[in-house]
């Protein structure tokens, strides 16, 4: 068997650092995903590179610690000193002070790792600043939580077989507080000189002359901030009524106001006199400020502008994108800002009196974030992107002709933190996932017709449970009926959720054909209303529909716990964040008590007649498996075997067995009786001793009683139940070269006991592996022995950063059979979800 693997989705939510996000001109956005660099293609900004909008194109793994900061070079305005460059490079650091250097090829469509630097900065690089002195030199500067600020020198290679070369020109700290927020700058004037703004926690912004070689030295200090320097920015040099060109500087601060500084020649020794004052004296007339020094100039600082309009926090502040004529660069006269007050907006100064206005506000309505880290501009100034509290992106686009509309469009979205666990939906439309970001996520490929050819590109369509504790597991509820899922959190109550009749519709819209629910006209309730306290979430019935049942008046009329504002849509196209985040909900139906701690394990059976669910324990008596009758949702066995906590549960495919692992390395095996006319009945079968350490994974043989149990020690062990009551095992796979954490079976051929088994690892890696053999065919002849052979080993760069947590493949008779078409899902602990598309040759 030979496969190859194609990446077909990633979902994967931004960090919430303030300087995480980085727009180049190249159309493509870059962002800190956990340990990971995360790539994706805004709308609007289809290019060769990038086929497809709102999607991530790929993750690049080097990191070890959180990715604090972004940086392209050449940025949005050095872009004109690059003209048509096919080759980007793209600066990220970490919280480890790891600084690494990527370049990628526009039209090869490929990237790669060409430095990294970790000597320097000692603590996490907080913030980048750079230029392009040249096509293929640049300068760039970098701090770090050590008050460390330093300056480095890149040189690009002049062919694209040679390398890059980097070298620390300076190191140098301000005060024992350290800098979060830089921007550098070209001094106008044939200086030769270049200018940084640094700020930080001391409230004051440093003003630093240097030259392309380093050595910088202070020549000013700004003060007039109360609070944090979070952001600084400075414009392109601007000549303004046929004055001397002047360089503003932009500043924002958890003060809450934005203030712009004007940098002006004066004076020199070549010509002393001094320019004459203007005699009208206006509202827009500056407050003078220090003087500095650039060899033979002098430079007056003053204060132009100050921006109050934000409520909270500004954390971030960037001049517009110069639009070029020719190879000359005009610098627009307008600021995006972004607060944590939900909003960003766009100031300019007004032609008559000169006074900045706010000109353009948007935000995000939901009461579920808490404002905006960041915002930035595209690089023709039409499109300007956030990101914010719960890790997601928003998009504004202007789609005004004679005048400004700023509409939001589709982003990626996806997870701002570990995502535990993941499971295909009954007939594998999409994919359910649970994450300690407390939320629970539906992503689904949605079919659009809008060109002549039919597209299909991943979405995030819905977000069935917001809730106030990390989500460790789910299983959705297989067999006939409406979509169920079951979900187990860092309480000790499981949560069981019904789908609304939006979320159907929805659906039914995503892939563009009629859904064969059994119950849909059926279904009256709409969508579900969140609690205050991120817990119950209550029905919403449909105006048509006959009296509350019963048993949910009290829940309904308990409008105390509730938020009364949700609209639930249904949704023609794919949702933007503002309707994920709380139009989404599904109502939930029941809670399952019993558990002495928190959940941990969850799977239901193959016929949706029994779930399973394990919490964290120390003792047999916590660790039991708890058995629910799905429909009743009476608890109707508990299952005694195991020590410590049940890290796994997976019922074989015909359901008459549940095999379980857990911390204390043992297996065990209960058989299951579960008939329609007789109440469930269990017995422990085997119980062994399989691993020398944590046994993290486990998975069936779709064909047979086979099954594979994964490890911390590194290894995979495949068994076999013979006789219904004892267990052998069939082999041991290679050593692996981490601890194995997920894996996941795939039947291919039923007469030669063939499939795939998908390992995923600790340090993020994947590998598929072909087995086959080991079981009894026709009569009384033995098949081959059992063997299992090396596939494929994932690249890298389609793998996780961090612990493969979970694996699940879709079911075949999902995409019409086809076995040389297999879609796997993995989940992880980069917070990332992903489908890859693995294909038989």
């Amino acid at each position: 068997m030979t496969l190859s693997v194609e990446p077909a989705f990633v979902g994967a939510g931004c960090n919430r650092i303030v300087n995480n996000v980085s727009w180049g001109p190249s159309g493509l956005v870059a962002f800190g995903a956990q340990n990971a660099v995360a790539v994706f293609c805004p709308q609007n900004a289809v290019t060769v590179f990038c086929p497809q909008s709102a999607q991530i194109l790929t993750t690049l793994p080097r990191h070890k610690a959180v990715v604090n900061c972004t940086l392209w070079l050449p940025s949005n305005k050095d872009a004109h000193k690059v003209p048509n460059a096919e080759v980007h490079y793209l600066l990220s650091g970490s919280s480890d002070g790891l600084l690494v250097v990527w370049e990628m090829h526009l039209k090869r469509r490929e990237w790669r790792s060409v430095l990294q630097v970790s000597e320097r900065h000692k603590k996490g690089i907080t913030c980048l600043s750079g230029l392009m002195i040249s096509p293929t030199k640049a300068m760039f500067v970098s701090t770090s939580s050590d008050a460390l600020i330093c300056t480095w020198e890149l040189i690009f290679p002049s062919s694209m077989s040679g390398d890059c070369k980097i070298s620390c020109l300076e190191s140098f700290s301000v005060g024992s507080k350290p800098m979060v927020a830089l921007s550098l700058a070209v001094l106008p004037g044939d200086t030769g000189k270049v200018i940084l703004a640094m700020g930080g926690l001391d409230q004051k912004i440093y003003i630093y002359l240097g030259q392309f070689t380093g050595k910088f030295v202070r020549v000013c200090e700004l003060k007039a901030h109360t609070d944090w320097i979070r952001s600084l920015d400075f414009s392109l040099p601007v000549c303004l009524d046929g004055q001397k060109e002047s360089l503003f500087l932009v500043s924002s601060s958890q003060d809450r106001s934005i203030r712009i500084w004007k940098m002006v020649m004066c004076s020199s020794l070549a010509n002393p006199q001094m320019p004459l004052r203007k005699e009208r004296i206006g509202l827009a007339s500056y407050i003078e400020g220090p003087l500095f020094m650039a060899d033979s100039n002098s430079y007056q600082v003053s204060l132009e502008s100050l921006l109050v309009g934000h409520e909270d926090w500004v954390y971030s502040v960037e001049w517009q994108p110069p639009f070029f004529d020719g190879s000359k660069a005009h610098q627009p006269m307008s600021i995006l800002s972004a607060s944590m007050d939900k909003t960003m907006m766009i100031w300019r100064p007004e032609e008559s009196t000169g006074i900045w206005l706010n000109v353009v506000s948007v935000g995000e309505l939901s009461h579920s974030a808490l404002g905006f880290y960041g915002g930035h501009w595209a690089s023709d100034g039409e499109s300007i992107l956030a990101h914010g509290y719960g890790g997601s992106f928003h998009l504004w686009r202007n789609t005004g002709v004679d005048y400004e509309n700023w509409k939001p469009q589709n982003v990626p979205s996806g997870h701002f933190a570990s995502v535990s666990d993941i499971a295909w939906s009954k007939n594998g439309e999409y994919i359910l996932s649970v994450s300690h970001d407390q939320t629970t996520r539906v992503f689904a490929p949605w079919h659009s017709e809008a060109s002549l050819e039919e597209r299909i590109s991943w979405h995030e369509i819905a977000r069935p449970q917001v809730h106030g504790h990390d989500i460790n597991c789910v299983a959705i509820i297989q067999g006939s009926g409406n979509h169920r899922f079951v979900s187990g959190a860092d309480e000790k109550v499981a949560r069981v959720f019904e789908s609304p009749l939006s979320f159907l519709k929805t659906l039914n819209h995503a892939i563009q054909k009629s859904c064969c629910f059994e119950d849909i006209c059926e279904v009256q309730v709409l969508g579900a209303n969140m609690s205050a306290l991120g817990l119950s979430q209550k029905p919403i019935y449909a105006h048509a529909t006959g009296e509350v049942p019963s048993r949910l008046q009290n829940d309904v009329a308990d409008s105390l716990e509730t938020i009364p504002d949700a609209v639930p849509a249904v949704l023609t196209v794919p949702p933007v964040e503002e309707q994920l985040a709380y139009h989404t909900l599904w109502p939930e139906s029941h809670k399952l008590y019993g558990h002495g701690n928190e959940l941990f394990a969850i799977c239901c059976d193959h016929k949706g007649m029994l779930v399973a669910s394990s919490c964290k324990a120390q003792s047999v008596a916590v660790a039991e498996i708890w058995l629910w009758k799905v429909g009743s949702w009476k608890a109707v066995g508990r299952l005694q075997s195991h020590n410590l906590t049940v890290t796994q549960m997976e019922f074989s495919h015909d359901d008459s067995f549940l095999l379980s692992v857990s911390r204390d390395r043992h297996f065990s095996i209960f058989s299951i009786d579960n008939s329609a006319n007789s109440e469930t009945s269990y017995r422990l079968v085997a119980k062994h001793e399989a691993h020398k350490r944590i046994i993290w994974a486990c998975s069936w043989n779709p064909f047979g009683n086979q099954f594979a149990t994964g490890s911390r020690d590194k290894t995979v062990k495949v068994w076999a139940i013979e006789g219904g009551s004892s267990v052998k095992q069939l082999c041991i796979l290679p050593q692996f070269d981490d601890s194995v954490t997920a894996l996941a079976w795939l039947g291919i051929d039923r007469s030669r006991n063939a499939g795939t088994l998908a390992v995923g690892m600790d340090n993020g890696l994947l590998e598929l592996w072909s087995v086959s053999g080991g079981q009894i065919t026709v009569g009384d002849s033995e098949s081959p022995p059992f063997g299992a052979v090396l596939a494929i080993r994932l690249s890298p760069f389609l793998c996780h950063v961090s612990t493969v947590l979970r694996l699940a493949w879709r079911e075949p008779e999902s995409h019409g059979g086809d076995p040389s078409l297999m879609e796997l899902a993995s989940c992880g602990a980069d917070q990332t979800v992903r489908v890859f598309k693995v294909f038989d040759h």
